[in-house]
């Protein structure tokens, strides 16, 4: 086979091609690219001629794009503990230029530690492949796990190449263009109005303003720990969301900039704040407006412990001395994180605009409040067709253009 330029045939140390014969071996095929910048050449070895040229070619184009670099000895394992190093000091920002929240440092550490480094932390960056990475992946499915706790076990790798390839350690990113199983679509529960009111009915007294701050502000569940009174307006009629809380930090800075907001109080949350804070024994100031005490955060798992029995007792109470229990219209529980999506329902029915909608549910892109609330907001293609019609059989005059915010 003749030989194409860059291409070499790697023949046995047996083969009689060597003595000018017929070849009697399967040769490998290397291929070679030259750096002018670094002076050196690049090699690799392939089983097929086919699969050096292929190679070469990608090669050729990275040169001419002059980001083709000697492949960089760092390994895996090394990067990671750069990376680590990085989001705890603060030297490696999020993608908004903000400090990783202690968390995600976390999530990132033990996705590192338990599912990547012992499969591929020995290899030099370069040498990670695709293929690599999706074997990784396809076999985190087959042990049984959801799609979005293996789409989040290679979140750490993922910002570990996009940093690479931004310092042009490597020229291509293995995370990219991965088929991952996409998740079930299950969509957190949201409840109506009047549920919303039922449910907050039925809960203690001492509960009941912090549901109603989720329900009705739309606050996180780490800003309802955080909330201090001093954020707390009653007489302005608004909170001011400044910070978050972390199980092991304590108060936090917020998610980013967008999640230190205004959000209104509205009238159904106003007198549920008023006599929480009557309740609270003369907290004011810094002190934590949900707290165990003025300056300890409460404890999720409790809170959510005692809604569930409060809302139990109201089932039990209604099914009492009822001959038809389904004719019984029964609660049904939700968490503080559904109770920040009832919120958002709430502000779309009520027809609120998608960009303050945005700042009040604290979003850093108006993307991610239409790809998360997109399929409540009203209209289909035939309305929004109708809207058209009616708009433009009103009258000739000249259209004026919106300006777009």
């Amino acid at each position: 086979m003749a030989q194409s330029q860059g291409v070499r045939a790697r023949h046995a140390r047996t083969c009689r091609g060597s003595n000018g014969q017929r070849c009697s071996c399967t040769p490998r095929y290397e291929a070679f690219v030259y750096i002018a910048r670094e002076q050196r050449k690049l090699r690799k070895s392939f089983e097929t001629q086919a699969a050096a040229k292929a190679w070469r070619a990608d090669m050729l184009s990275a040169a001419n794009r002059r980001q083709l670099r000697t492949p960089t000895t760092i390994t895996l394992r090394q990067a990671a503990g750069e990376l680590l190093a990085g989001v705890a000091d603060g030297s490696i920002p999020t993608r908004s230029g903000g400090r990783y929240k202690p968390s995600v440092i976390r999530s990132y550490e033990a996705s590192l530690r338990l599912r990547l480094l012992p499969e591929l932390g020995d290899r030099r960056l370069a040498d990670v492949s695709r293929a690599d990475v999706q074997d990784l992946a396809d076999r985190l499915t087959g042990a049984g796990l959801t799609a979005s706790t293996v789409s989040n076990a290679l979140d750490p790798l993922r910002v570990i190449y996009r940093r690479a390839i931004r310092r042009d350690l490597v020229t291509t990113d293995p995370t990219k263009g991965l088929e991952l199983r996409r998740p079930d679509g299950r969509r957190d529960r949201i409840a109506s109005p009047d549920e919303a009111r039922e449910l907050l009915a039925a809960l203690p007294d001492e509960d009941r303003a912090l549901w109603a701050t989720a329900l009705y502000a739309g606050l996180r569940r780490g800003e309802l720990r955080g909330l201090r009174w001093s954020d707390v307006d009653l007489e302005g009629r608004v909170i001011r969301v400044q910070r978050g809380w972390d199980d092991k930090e304590g108060e936090q800075a917020g998610k980013s900039r967008a999640a230190r907001r205004e959000v209104p109080i509205l009238d159904l949350l106003a007198p549920e704040l008023a006599a929480h804070k009557l309740r609270s024994g003369g907290r004011a100031g810094d002190d934590l407006v949900f707290g165990r005490t003025a300056s300890a955060a409460f404890v999720p798992s409790t809170i959510r412990l005692r809604a569930l029995a409060a809302w139990k007792a109201e089932n039990e109470r209604r099914l009492k001395d009822v001959d038809d229990a389904e004719s019984v219209e029964l609660l049904e529980p939700l968490g503080l994180h559904e109770a920040r999506h009832t919120f958002a329902s709430l502000m779309i029915a009520a027809g609120a605009n998608i960009k303050s909608i945005q700042s009040m549910m604290g979003h850093a892109a108006i993307a991610m409040t239409l790809d998360t609330y997109g399929h409540l907001m009203p209209g289909s293609l035939d309305a929004a067709a109708a809207a058209a019609n009616a708009y433009l059989a009103r009258g000739s005059g000249r259209p004026t253009l919106a300006r777009v915010v």
